[in-house]
């Protein structure tokens, strides 16, 4: 007997509350940053990566001073929000807003949510997928194993005139898919190959 998945309303995680009351306060939303970027309280340099830094008086012009090349920086420097001026703790709440959403949020939601201008929205937004999107994936460990299929209709099968727009021989009326798979762990890798005349992308 097969059971239904559960719904969208039985997810689990932070409420708004509790959201809330985790960043209150804009020096609550700054530590929480750090100890994301920073964690077990190793503090390193954002621009050239030493751990050779030390606190800075009044934090200005930044909280931080790094002695190897000789900068002043914070938690923001060398992440997608580097150049922002927006409070750390609506950097929290918009990220808490567009990763919670099932279809994320609009620039004039989080514009109307977080009090800040349209502009910076839209430039919130965008940083907020950069830094979830992700580095691209290394190659594998393992002996890889490559295969390629081809998707789609049949030259046959189409009309005349989309017929006339078919160059060369082959499946040149199909989708090129490549695949590989690592031997050892059988993890697969699959992206679809679209030619475009003599180029293939």
């Amino acid at each position: 007997m097969t059971h239904k998945a559960p719904g969208k309303s039985n997810r689990e995680g932070l409420t708004l509350v509790q959201m809330m009351a985790m960043f209150s306060t804009e020096e609550a939303a700054t530590a929480w940053f750090e100890d994301c970027v920073w964690p077990d309280g190793e503090r390193f340099c954002g621009k050239c990566g030493s751990m050779r830094t030390r606190e800075v008086p009044n934090a200005k012009p930044m909280p931080y001073w790094c002695s190897d090349c000789r900068s002043y920086f914070s938690v923001r420097t060398g992440t997608p929000i580097a150049r922002s001026n927006i409070p750390m703790q609506k950097w929290a709440i918009g990220i808490y807003l567009c990763l919670t959403s099932l279809k994320s949020v609009s620039s004039m939601k989080l514009h109307r949510d977080l009090d800040i201008s349209q502009r910076s929205a839209w430039f919130m937004l965008h940083r907020i997928r950069e830094a979830w999107a992700g580095e691209a994936e290394g190659p594998f460990d393992g002996p890889v194993e490559f295969d390629e299929t081809y998707f789609g209709g049949k030259r046959k099968n189409k009309s005349n005139a989309k017929r006339k727009d078919l160059e060369g021989r082959g499946p040149v009326d199909m989708t090129a898919v490549i695949g590989a798979k690592d031997r050892e762990t059988n993890k697969v890798n699959a992206r679809v190959i679209r030619s475009m005349g003599n180029t293939t992308i």
